[in-house]
């Protein structure tokens, strides 16, 4: 049995796991799958405040007051650099990282810095326009196509804004290199004949990393749950 804790990405929370806990604790293993201040449940904590250290002090409160050890730190997207934060602030309690689909910066980088420049300026200007100049709104179509998968539908229907500072406050490490098993999963799907960003072409050509592909879309939590769990399943 491993005790996982998950880490959600960008506009999204705790809820959006739904899929993926019963079947990784049907397999015996302990799931926690916390919110970020200011998403999820927790939107109404929303403030031009939160920033990225918050988001990792949520995690290290999570580690710290369920006392939990040797953990499997899971994040997916922007739940990347927050699960690089916390592991490097408990690192005692860590047993390995696994980045689904997530953005891994280094010391001193922000994710605004790993991402394409179209869509960090897409960004910066919704936040100027649509956010009160703090606060990132969803990415989505407005209406949603009702068309859409239901549980895709379900999931974007609880998507909250993103606080700007959370994409901009500089990620800082304490460590020179982690002391644990680190895995890179790539989702394959929709990404054929694209480049893949600097981060995750260093990330493949490092020998300390596992890289691993899901043939998979970004969201596989919700698309492909069982597909995913299985994986995470085979990492414990």
């Amino acid at each position: 049995m491993a005790t996982l804790v998950i880490v959600h990405g960008a506009w999204s929370g705790a809820h959006a796991w739904r899929w993926i806990r019963p079947l990784l604790r049907d397999d015996g293993h302990d799931v926690f799958t916390p919110s970020l201040t200011g998403l999820g449940e927790r939107a109404h904590l929303a403030s031009p405040e939160v920033d990225l250290e918050m988001h990792i002090r949520d995690v290290v409160g999570t580690l710290e007051f369920e006392d939990l050890r040797e953990v499997i730190l899971v994040g997916h997207s922007y739940g990347g650099p927050v699960i690089t934060g916390a592991a490097d602030r408990v690192p005692r309690r860590v047993a390995r990282l696994v980045y689904l689909d997530a953005e891994v910066p280094r010391e001193g980088e922000t994710v605004m810095d790993l991402l394409p420049p179209d869509e960090r300026s897409t960004y910066e200007e919704s936040a100027k326009l649509h956010g009160q100049g703090w606060r990132i709104p969803p990415p989505l179509p407005d209406p949603l196509p009702p068309d859409l998968d239901p549980d895709v539908q379900w999931a974007m229907s609880r998507m909250v804004p993103q606080p700007l500072r959370t994409f901009t406050q500089p990620l800082r490490l304490t460590a020179a290199a982690p002391p644990f098993r680190q895995t890179y999963v790539l989702h394959t799907e929709g990404k054929e004949g694209q480049e893949l960003p600097d981060y995750v072409q260093r990330i493949r050509a490092d020998k300390d990393w596992e890289f691993v592909e899901l043939a998979a879309g970004h969201a596989a939590h919700v698309t492909a749950p069982r597909q995913l769990a299985s994986l995470l399943i085979g990492l414990t």
